[in-house]
């Protein structure tokens, strides 16, 4: 089994997590994990990743697999198979530029036509991957991503640069900061009369990814703590001692952060985009992504006990059917039937 490195070797999201999860699954069941090499360019790592496609022999029971969206620009010598963790721009112009979005959208179709099988993470992602690309709904198949529920619910306390949270009630975004995850309008719904009222803070976390400057620069004129890039350690601590999760994203292909503070015992408010509406399970839901609603939202959660209390007593039990065993399993099945081919 290959991966590929620019995923794997460096942290960048959901997507690495998945992988990772994957890799060390394949590892226990005593497979082989190798990496496909990438460039601190994008195109060299394509033409890099197309290379090795073309070149690399195929082994017996080995597969090439493409964990991140994109991929072969050519079809593959040896079995292999791309997971595309959704569309956002089927139902947003926000996530990329025009340019960007040509792009992504161009190589996305190159490496279904030139893998051998197609995974996504959820229906909302299947159905959006079978409309925008053209695939035949039979060639994708869905396999959701597990979470560590023993992993978020043990008990984590605030590190030393977090410890001034620790008698402070805060709401908390943690995840990339970019367009689709909607933080312009949510550091917005904090200068508005429900939350001014209740005085409540907020607190992000997470690096700049891809077109994050008008996001990067709300968040600062408005004051707003931003915490930067949090380790594993401080990002269960952050969600089991928030008051409140908070998820206005405009688009997911699945919804990582909803699940893991569920996880964490932390009451969760999200929109109900994409996926959201699939695993979000008990958490609260914003009646729209505009700074008004979600102000609305998260003051009427935060002013009623009954509510957290019951996000926090079915969110652990809603996770639990989210299990990596489970995902490793579905992978390995995609992987038997491409060497069959």
């Amino acid at each position: 089994m290959s991966f590929p490195s620019r995923i794997l070797s460096r942290h960048v999201g959901g997507n690495t997590t998945y992988a990772r999860e994957i890799a060390k699954g394949l590892e226990l069941r005593g497979i082989h994990i190798g990496q496909l090499r990438s460039s601190k360019r994008a195109a060299l790592t394509a033409i890099s990743e197309t290379w090795e496609g073309l070149t690399l022999p195929a082994v017996p029971g080995s597969v090439l697999h493409y964990s991140a969206d994109t991929g072969p620009l050519l079809p593959t010598r040896a079995p292999s198979v791309v997971t595309v963790h959704g569309v956002a721009s089927r139902w947003i112009t926000t996530a990329r530029s025009p340019r960007q979005e040509k792009i992504w959208r161009t190589r996305v179709q190159r490496a279904i036509a030139s893998t051998d099988a197609v995974i996504t993470v959820s229906n909302s992602s299947a159905n959006d991957v079978a409309e925008v690309f053209g695939v035949d709904p039979l060639r994708i198949t869905t396999i959701p991503h597990g979470i560590d529920t023993d992993y978020f619910s043990a008990p984590r306390e605030l590190g030393d640069r977090l410890q001034h949270l620790r008698n402070t009630p805060y709401v908390l975004y943690l995840g990339n900061v970019e367009p689709r995850k909607n933080l312009v309008a949510l550091v917005e719904a904090f200068s508005l009369s429900p939350l001014k009222a209740l005085g409540a803070k907020l607190v992000i976390a997470g690096k700049p990814a891809w077109n994050a400057e008008e996001s990067m620069a709300a968040i600062a004129a408005a004051g707003v703590e931003h915490l930067g890039f949090v380790d594993d350690d401080e990002r269960v601590a952050l969600m089991q001692h928030a008051a409140l999760f908070a998820f206005p994203s405009l688009y997911e292909g699945f919804g990582f952060p909803v699940l893991e503070a569920l996880a964490a015992g932390t009451p969760v408010i999200c929109s109900d985009r994409g996926s959201l509406k699939e695993v979000a399970g008990p958490s609260l839901l914003f009646e729209g992504t505009d700074a008004e609603s979600i102000a609305r939202g998260i003051a009427d959660a935060l002013g009623s006990s009954t509510a957290l209390d019951d996000v926090r007593r079915t969110g652990l039990e809603w996770v639990r059917q989210f299990t990596w065993d489970a995902s490793v399993d579905a992978h390995t099945a995609v992987y038997e039937r491409v060497l069959q081919q």
